[in-house]
């Protein structure tokens, strides 16, 4: 009995030290994208030199503050996020975005600090430090969601509940059944007893999800996708509709004028009075009709009012002169007629996949420009590879509808949402989950915030943004689609995985439970001692531990899909 104390105290103890060793290897396995992170920049880095008021000085990390000028040689890493005032370099930011080519950054790019500048100097303006960096709230947002606890983890504790009672349920009926009813020698009795006591596996059934959900969420960061807590990826692994929003995440998100069509004045005095007034304007289309103008070299005027009409047009006065600028509804909804001439142009430039907008003065059309924004790469490619999973593919714009539709068939998207306002959007999420789909909104995160958080899972594309990292359950610090795809399928991965980790600790205990009290020792007279009970005890949980880390390992096949 000594010995087998003995062996049990020593293989209970060297299984639970291999297990223990396992665990922490996971951690640190699990936690290396931050070890990484935290290399970025060093906490006693001291930068080289900081520029304030013409002046230089050695100051400490902690010490720089917004609004001071920054200067990093080529080799340096970024100490903060910032804009860049002047100088040229090449950026390594892949610890960030996962990108492995290193971006341009000249006058007016942003940096974020922890990226390695390449081969030149930099002078730029710090605006976030300390914990409001780009880099702080990614390891703050990833700790949070390693420590979330999904809803199958849920029913795993409370399984484990209920399985330590049955345990010792089951520990002292084989003690009674041997013992009193079968009259077996008391310290075979207590050897069944005890190892009963010991093969028992709770930790493998405890260890199953959040060691899978840690190593994935880790993994997840490595690659760019940030995602807020585990619930997000088990509601992503049974998504039926993933709604893409077609601005900023299919397209490139950078419209440009490519038609100028002019009734009855210059073309260069349409462009003129459009970027006059659009100049007050943040939208896109309002950006892409001033950069024209600039590109043109064409002089504004002033303009005396100016009022937004969201997500349709504009109004404004230019010498007196009322201005209308907007889209084909917005036009008409103020009373003003559109001629066969100009609805011919409208439809021609319509099936050309161009934005229309339309300035009148007055009631007078004074002209339409046609406006392009070049579809993504890899967008046609990760619409397929959604179907290919199963998935409803569906594009929201606030386009008209046959331009949308024109994107829609070159994208092969079987299904356009047109003409949405952006406070509509997540109307239409509410609509299709009342039809009982499981929906993922695609944005952008900056005007998609509500049905981002309507959606079942908001998945935040481009996610360099605080409103990104603010609105999305999962966060793409890059713009490709195509990590859309392969958020999802980590997200399949990660719960086959906890499925498998719960299968084989279910199965462990079902088997070697009873065999630990003694079922096969009238058959077979086989017996389970307490010492190797305690090594598979250890054992179970060193496999569950491995298995997870073997999600350490992924790698996106996404043509396999």
């Amino acid at each position: 009995m000594f010995a087998d104390a003995f062996g049990c105290h020593t293989s209970f103890h060297n299984g639970r030290d291999l297990e223990g060793k396992q665990e922490s290897f996971s951690g640190c396995r699990t936690y290396n994208w931050k070890d990484k992170y935290f290399e970025y920049p060093p906490e006693e880095l001291i930068l080289e030199k900081i520029i304030q008021f013409l002046s230089e000085e050695d100051v400490e990390l902690e010490k720089v503050e917004p609004g001071d000028i920054l200067f990093v040689k080529p080799g340096e890493k970024m100490p903060v996020d910032g804009t860049v005032l002047s100088g040229e370099s090449y950026v390594d930011e892949s610890m960030i975005t996962g990108e492995p080519l290193p971006r341009l950054k000249k006058r007016g790019d942003k940096v974020i600090g922890g990226t390695l500048n390449k081969n030149g100097a930099l002078v730029f303006k710090a605006e976030k430090v300390g914990k409001d960096t780009l880099l702080s709230q990614i390891i703050s947002l990833v700790e949070e969601a390693q420590s979330s606890r999904p809803a199958i983890q849920r029913v795993a504790d409370r399984v484990v509940s209920y399985f330590i009672p049955v345990v010792l349920a089951i520990a002292l009926l084989s003690f009674t059944v041997w013992y009193l009813v079968l009259g077996k020698p008391l310290l075979f009795s207590l050897t069944t007893l005890i190892s009963v006591l010991v093969i028992a596996c709770p930790c493998a059934l405890g260890l199953a999800t959040p060691t899978a959900v840690t190593t994935g969420i880790g993994r997840g960061a490595e690659l760019g996708i940030l995602i807020r807590n585990g619930e997000a990826l088990e509601i992503s692994h049974k998504l039926s509709t993933v709604i893409l929003d077609k601005t900023g995440t299919l397209t490139l998100g950078k419209p440009t004028v490519t038609d100028i069509i002019p009734y009855g004045i210059d073309e260069d005095v349409l462009l003129k009075i459009a970027a006059s007034v659009e100049k007050n304007s943040e939208h896109p289309l309002a950006e892409s009709i001033v950069n024209k103008a600039k590109e043109k070299n064409i002089e504004l005027v002033p303009v005396q009012s100016f009022e937004t009409v969201e997500g349709r047009g504009v109004k404004a006065k230019i010498l007196e002169e009322e201005i209308l600028i907007g889209c084909k509804n917005f036009i008409q909804s103020e009373n003003i007629s559109l001629p066969e001439n100009v609805r011919h142009d409208i439809e021609e430039l319509e099936q050309q996949a161009r934005t229309i907008v339309i300035v009148s003065q007055k009631d007078t059309i004074l002209g339409i420009l046609g406006i392009s924004d070049p579809i993504k790469p890899n967008a046609k490619k990760a619409v397929n590879l959604l179907k290919k999973m199963g998935l409803n593919a569906i594009m929201l714009t606030g386009d008209n509808k046959k331009t949308a539709e024109v994107i829609g068939h070159e994208l092969d998207i079987d299904r356009v949402i047109a003409e949405v306002l952006p406070q509509d959007k997540a109307k239409v999420v509410k609509d299709l989950q009342k039809e009982g789909e499981i929906v993922a909104f695609v944005g952008d995160g900056i005007n998609d915030a509500p049905a981002l958080a309507q959606a079942d899972v908001g998945i935040a594309i481009g996610g360099g943004t605080d409103v990104a990292i603010e609105s999305g359950d999962i966060v793409l610090m890059k713009d490709d689609p195509m990590d859309v795809v392969l958020a999802i399928d980590l997200s399949k991965k990660v719960m086959s995985r906890i499925k498998g980790n719960l299968f084989w600790a279910f199965t462990y205990n079902s088997i070697l439970i009873p065999v630990a009290a003694g079922v096969l020792y009238p058959p077979f007279g086989i017996t389970f001692r307490p010492e190797f009970a305690a090594f598979a005890m250890a054992m179970s949980s060193v496999t569950v531990v491995s298995l997870s880390l073997l999600l350490k390992r992924y790698k996106p096949k996404l043509s396999q899909v």
